[in-house]
């Protein structure tokens, strides 16, 4: 089965703009496959010590956070081959993101850091965040500036990359996944306590929206029409908000049910939604317009994708955790 993606939603994805597109706010506006064969590819990194949460750069290349290796990894999809670099002691990475000149941006879990790198020198420089803890999930904004979660330390932290300068605001409830919405407003999960936050950049005012009693919302992407999508990891669902009306527009039960733990989502230029279930090998593709699931199943098991993005030539691309293996689909 494949699908196939023209008129109104191609329109779309052509009008957005890099710092609002589509996906996860990591700066590369996500393409859309004409069609999507489901082919499978998987590519053993050469240090498979808990890598995780790709993200993609300027130039195609696939950059990973190898967490508990304490290094960034790189993928050249063109001469499939890897390259590594070391971090400070410590530094545990755990997300990432690539700027427009290729600087590689992480998150320090392991040290309370927001690290730069710049992959030409091997350079690394860390910015320390003022109250510490373990900063999780990274995404930038449509100036540029870089946003983050501290899950146990409960704050979601804002870097100015022009200054260095980190700004705080204090949160609760274990704050995970993170996504800017078009009109600048920062969105993150709050897993911990079954609810959404939402930050005005501009006066520091925070307000909340409840997603349900065990909902756990996870992660979350930002649609090409301005949505939002979450994956409920504690019932099951994905879970489609509107920012603006700041909403639950519908939510959706996902393949495996509600014990499936929702995970990963990520957006493509067609407005169709990647998610998995970290409890099946399968990545799950949802269409909006008709409202239904396709189901593709990876070649390997116990995978443990934790995050996944699209390229912008519209390829998703996934790392297992557990397997140690970058995949993509096509």
């Amino acid at each position: 089965m494949t699908w196939r993606w023209q008129g109104a939603a191609a329109a779309m994805a052509l009008v957005c703009g890099t710092g609002w597109a589509g996906g996860s706010n990591y700066g590369v506006t996500p393409g859309a496959l004409p069609q999507v064969a489901g082919k499978v590819i998987e590519f053993p990194v050469p240090t498979p010590r808990f890598a995780r949460d790709p993200a993609p750069g300027p130039d195609g290349s696939i950059y990973i956070a190898v967490m508990h290796g304490n290094r960034i990894a790189r993928f050249d999809p063109r001469a499939r081959t890897f390259r590594e670099w070391d971090l400070p002691d410590g530094a545990r990475p755990h997300g990432l993101v690539v700027d427009a000149e290729g600087i590689v941006w992480y998150t320090g879990n392991g040290n309370g850091t927001i690290g730069r790198l710049d992959p030409k020198s091997g350079k690394v420089t860390e910015y320390r965040a003022p109250s510490g803890g373990d900063p999780h999930t990274v995404v930038m904004d449509g100036k540029g500036d870089l946003w983050f979660t501290v899950q146990g330390g409960g704050r979601v932290g804002r870097l100015q990359r022009a200054t260095g300068t980190i700004t705080e605001y204090r949160t609760s409830g274990n704050p995970y996944g993170i996504a800017i919405d078009r009109q600048g407003f920062v969105w993150f999960c709050r897993m911990g306590e079954d609810k959404l936050g939402r930050i005005d950049p501009a006066s520091g005012e925070m307000s909340e929206l409840d997603t349900g009693s065990g909902s756990r919302p996870r992660r979350m992407a930002l649609a090409p029409d301005g949505m939002l999508w979450v994956t409920a990891y504690g019932n099951g669902k994905l879970i489609k908000v509107d920012p603006q009306a700041r909403r639950i527009v519908t939510e959706y039960s996902m393949p495996a049910g509600s014990g499936g733990g929702p995970y990963a989502v990520t957006v493509d230029g067609a407005g169709r939604v990647w998610a998995n279930e970290i409890d099946t090998d399968t990545v799950a593709l949802f269409d909006p317009s008709g409202e239904t699931f396709r189901l593709i199943k990876l070649p390997s098991k116990n995978v443990g994708i934790r995050k996944a993005i699209v390229d912008a030539q519209g390829r998703y691309w996934y790392m297992g955790s557990h397997n140690g293996r970058l995949g993509m689909i096509e």
